[in-house]
């Protein structure tokens, strides 16, 4: 049956049936798209490696929510031994893909400044968490057999088949639709895009893929405001974890024949559009496709992305201080200038004090300073409170040092999504009065026109894994994530730490 021909499609929202038509019916003929999907995939689960090593308080999130439980068949976590059920492991793993700010983005509207609409920069990866967790767990479930199932078979194809569409969908709603503007967090495009994918990797009709998408709109959203001063918490590292998790449970209510919502968006007075979103409705500028996922952006340095090309012109200025002989740049420099777009000064512009790591790594002026003073690339731990940078004077001069100025024309540039740039611009005055002319970097290391990118994102993946596996064992994952039609979870127990704990305990 075709798309057009599928009558129980009556009466729903537009919006959710275009979502459904395209997941269950668009077929991926683009090679980059494959070829990025495919760097997508393996960057996603680098970034939960590094999470999990370099995070207590990510670990402390992992694993099942009761003590000393265990889940026959269960979905496996990558670089743990834990094996639990789907929706926990969905959790676990999208939170581990995000919790460093490490994970790939793309742009997408952020309204509420004064000249128009800014962007954000807002993370794809997280649907790996709920999309590897169901294909895992299915392809170790008897219950779940080829024989049995409906949806495609749980292979490495299927994966990136699933992650191209999620990715399609979440950045299509974020080009022009900005959620934030109405105090809602954007990982409501989690929920969505995950949703749309699981259902149809679960073999639900369309019917009730319909119902569970009707269902994301019916939670509404989170608050955006843990991700904004004076409240900036944790959360934002768990937030995309949370709607993974959330994504597969709505599939699983809605493969039990809970109904959905047909008007669940245009209802009068209690539908989204008029309950959530002012009144307004969806702009979808473009038919879902392919573009999305061949035009992300890979973070190469951990941080939010809008200030990594500011952490790259602060490092070239940082040479051009030692050149002179200055050791001692917050003493030594008398200002900063930093100009920008929209975004940027909208979203990590900070003052005050910086409370904690997710604090620090979404303040432009503590990425420059330390940058400056460092002299390479900001890493994990400078963020963290354990850090000197945390707790530096000459990090607080230098951040007292800096003027942030919107340029039209770079914000122009962020929001044309034929330049696509990432733009900031560093000046630096001494205290001899001299000026050092401004460093401007358009397109830093991970973005799609740095010719440099894929490079850095390779080594990023080698780097990541080597703090958990030998070079032997990542050439063994690499190999077996070239054959597409290998079962999931036979590539995940290359991925695992240990044998399954029975009692729960992981060797973390």
């Amino acid at each position: 049956m075709s798309a057009s021909d599928n009558k129980t499609h009556a009466d729903w929202d537009q919006v959710l049936v275009d979502i459904v038509n395209y997941v269950y019916w668009y077929q991926i003929s683009s090679p980059q798209a494959w070829k990025s999907a495919q760097t997508a995939t393996l960057d996603a689960l680098a970034c939960a490696i590094e999470s999990q090593h370099a995070s207590a308080e990510c670990r402390s999130l992992l694993g099942p929510n009761i003590a000393d439980s265990y889940t026959p068949h269960g979905a496996r976590l990558p670089g743990t031994t834990y094996q639990i059920d789907p929706i926990k492991c969905a959790f676990d793993l999208g939170t581990c893909i995000r919790y460093l700010d490490h994970n790939d983005a793309i742009a997408g509207a952020e309204a509420g400044h004064p000249s128009g609409a800014s962007f954000l920069l807002t993370a794809l990866q997280n649907n790996l968490g709920s999309i590897l967790a169901l294909s895992d767990w299915l392809s170790r479930s008897p219950s779940t057999n080829e024989a049995s199932q409906a949806g495609p078979p749980p292979t490495i194809r299927t994966i990136l088949v699933a992650l191209i569409k999620a990715y399609e969908i979440q950045g299509c709603f974020q080009l022009r639709n900005a959620f934030n503007a109405h105090g809602c967090d954007h990982t409501i495009l989690v929920k969505l895009a995950s949703t749309a994918v699981c259902a149809w990797m679960l073999g639900l009709p369309e019917p009730q893929a319909l119902a569970a998408l009707s269902h994301v709109f019916m939670d509404g959203s989170p608050l955006r405001t843990f991700r904004q001063a004076p409240n900036t918490l944790p959360r934002k590292g768990w937030a995309a974890g949370d709607a993974c998790a959330r994504a597969l449970q709505l599939v699983f209510l809605a493969r039990a024949s809970q109904p959905g919502a047909r008007s669940v968006l245009t209802a009068p007075k209690w539908g989204f559009y008029a309950s959530c979103f002012g009144g307004g409705s969806f702009d979808l500028p473009r038919a879902y496709g392919e573009w999305v996922v061949q035009n992300i952006f890979f973070k190469c340095v951990p941080g939010e992305g809008h200030g990594i090309s500011a952490v790259e012109a602060a490092l070239q200025q940082a040479t051009r201080l030692r050149a002179r002989g200055i050791v001692h740049a917050a003493a030594s420099v008398a200002r900063i200038r930093l100009r920008t777009h929209a975004a940027c000064l909208r979203i990590i512009c900070k003052q005050g004090v910086l409370s904690n790591p997710a604090d620090r790594d979404h303040c432009v002026q503590y990425m420059v300073a330390v940058a400056l003073l460092k002299g390479s690339a900001l890493q994990v731990e400078d963020y963290a409170d354990s850090s000197p940078w945390a707790t530096s004077p000459e990090v607080d001069m230098l951040r007292e040092k800096i003027e942030i100025v919107e340029d039209p024309a770079l914000t122009r540039d962020y929001l044309d999504p034929e330049v696509k740039t990432a733009a900031n611009g560093v000046s630096i005055e001494l205290d001899t009065g001299e000026v050092l002319d401004e460093v401007l970097v358009s397109y830093p290391l991970g973005h799609v026109a740095n010719t440099g990118t894929e490079k850095a994102v390779r080594e990023k993946f080698w780097r990541s894994l080597s703090l958990m596996f030998s070079p032997e064992e990542t050439e063994r994952i690499l190999d077996a994530f070239g054959d597409e039609e290998r079962k999931v979870c036979d590539w995940v127990d290359l991925w695992v730490r240990g044998d399954i704990p029975r009692t729960g305990t992981s060797r973390l």
